[in-house]
C-alpha cells in the first residue's frame, strides 16, 4: 500500500462512541452485501479483522445513525480492500450505507495504537516550523475523505496545509512542533513575475517585418 497520509485521531462522530477515523464506505461489490473500502490505516490487518466493530459517521437522517456494524470478512479483490459485514446482507443495503465512515473506539485504539497518529487536541496550538522558522500555529484539524488538512493560523490569515507526508513530515510533540515542507507559494504569497518596461515603440515585434522590407522591397533589379 502506498504511503498513507499522516491523520489525527478526530473527534467522536455524532453516534458518541469512537474516536480513531479508520475507513469509509466507497461503493458496493457484488450482490452479497460487499462493500469497497477506502482505509485511512496504515494497518488494515489490524483494524479490520472478523468481529472488529466498527461505530458510523452517517448523516442524522440516515437510518444508519447511531448504529455500529461488525465486520464479518475482509477481502482483496485486484488490490482494492472489500469488507463484509454482519449487518449488511445484499447489495440494497449495501447501496443504503455508502460513504458512511467508519470509526472504532479507545478501548481498540489502545490495543495497538497506530503510529503517526494523533488525536486533534494534540496538534491545536502546536507551533508550525518550516526551515526552522516558526511560520504559525495549528488553529483546527479538518478531516474530509480523502485526506485531512491542518489549519495553520498565520500573520496574513488561516493557511490550509493537506496532512501529509510530502508535505508534513514530522510531528515533534515533547518539541511541540509540526515540520512541514509545503510548495511554494504556501504560506506567502507567489512572487510577482516583472515586466519588462518599453519605450512604446514597436520594438523586436517591427524587427522582422523591417528585415522583410529591407530585403524585398528595395531590391534593385
Amino acid at each position: 500500500m502506498a504511503d498513507a497520509p499522516k491523520r489525527a485521531q478526530a473527534p467522536r462522530p455524532a453516534s458518541g462512541a469512537g474516536s480513531l477515523r479508520v475507513g469509509r464506505l466507497s461503493k458496493p461489490h457484488g450482490l452479497k452485501g460487499g462493500i469497497k473500502l477506502e482505509l485511512f490505516t496504515d494497518n488494515p490487518e489490524l483494524r479490520f479483522v472478523p468481529g472488529a466493530v466498527f461505530h458510523l459517521q452517517v448523516p442524522e437522517d440516515s437510518p444508519w445513525f447511531g448504529r455500529t456494524i461488525v465486520m464479518r470478512e475482509l477481502r482483496w479483490f485486484n488490490a482494492s480492500p472489500v469488507g463484509f459485514f454482519t449487518e449488511i446482507t445484499d447489495r440494497t443495503a449495501a447501496e443504503g450505507i455508502v460513504k458512511a465512515i467508519l470509526w472504532i473506539d479507545e478501548e481498540t485504539v489502545a490495543q495497538g495504537e497506530e503510529e503517526n497518529a494523533w488525536y486533534d487536541h494534540q496538534l491545536v496550538g502546536l507551533d508550525v516550523v518550516r526551515d526552522d522558522v516558526k511560520v504559525g500555529s495549528v488553529a483546527e484539524v479538518q478531516h474530509f475523505p480523502a485526506q485531512d488538512l491542518l489549519v495553520v493560523s498565520t500573520d496574513r490569515g488561516q493557511v490550509m496545509v493537506p496532512f501529509v507526508e510530502a508535505i508534513v513530515p514530522s510531528v515533534d510533540m515533547e518539541a511541540g512542533v509540526v515540520r512541514v515542507t509545503p510548495p511554494t507559494g504556501l504560506f506567502e504569497e507567489a512572487p510577482e513575475i516583472p515586466i519588462p518596461e518599453t519605450d512604446g515603440s514597436t520594438g523586436a515585434a517591427d524587427g522582422p517585418e523591417d528585415l522583410s522590407r529591407g530585403e524585398h522591397g528595395t531590391r534593385e533589379d
